[in-house]
């Protein structure tokens, strides 16, 4: 059987990155899209093919529409028809009260986490409904429904957004064979934290979270596997909480 081709963004770091690394080594070929950091990018390709998959590497900025549509189409080109999308590429803006937001950050969280998500969905759907079939998976947040006050609320507004397209466009897409589900993390270790400006944070909120830690990016990947597998074909319009019991 031909080998599952799946798209992953944001896939030269954090969640990406052990996303990429778990689903070559569950037999996916993988299109490894990223922002800017090219040599991280190629670090995690290497790992992906000495887990004995294919993978090509794209800079994509994903609120580009433009840069997505190349994204698909490269993908398709060196790998053949995708089947799977994990939409994870985001961002967060610094942290702190929606008062003191900057209106550049608050556009920048909301076209790359939730116009950038439209559009790749969008021409996800389409590829796939060509085909009759294929899975999407959106990155989501525990923020979504925590909201997130004091701290990043503009992005927790952007999560629940993704909750809603999810929930929706699984309806949409059903009929066509075309599965769509969210993964919900709660605080992962990730070098998102210092790029918001509290490298501590996940030590901070293991406080309040019932396992008493935060999550690895591996334990996000595993659920995300789980969602594009064909153990999860009944499964669509989930938002999968891997929080910690947060």
């Amino acid at each position: 059987m031909a080998r599952p081709v799946t798209i992953v963004t944001g896939g030269s770091r954090g969640i990406g990155a052990a996303t990429c690394v778990r689903l070559a080594a569950d037999g996916h070929d993988l299109a490894l899209g990223y922002v800017s950091n090219g040599a991280a990018a190629e670090e995690v390709a290497r790992a992906v093919r000495a887990a004995g998959a294919r993978c090509v590497t794209v800079r994509v900025d994903t609120s580009d529409e433009a840069a997505v549509e190349r994204l698909f189409d490269t993908a398709a080109a060196a790998l053949g028809s995708v089947t799977g999308l994990v939409n994870n590429a985001g961002v967060t803006g610094p942290l702190g009260r929606l008062a003191d937001a900057r209106t550049e950050d608050l556009r920048r969280v909301i076209d790359v986490n939730l116009l950038g998500y439209l559009l790749c969905c969008r021409r996800a759907a389409r590829d796939m409904a060509a085909r009759g079939s294929g899975a999407i998976v959106n990155i989501s947040s525990a923020a979504a429904t925590l909201g997130a006050p004091g701290e990043y609320v503009h992005y927790a507004a952007t999560k629940a957004a993704t909750d809603a397209l999810t929930v929706g466009l699984a309806k949409e897409l059903g009929p066509q064979g075309i599965r769509v589900n969210a993964v919900a993390p709660g605080t992962v270790k990730t070098d998102m934290h210092a790029a918001m400006g509290d490298p501590d944070r996940p030590a901070k909120v293991a406080a309040v979270t019932p396992l008493g830690r935060p999550g690895e990016p591996t334990e996000i990947a595993g659920a995300v596997s789980w969602l594009l597998s064909d153990d999860a074909s009944f499964t669509t319009g989930t938002v999968l909480r891997v929080s910690g019991g947060r």
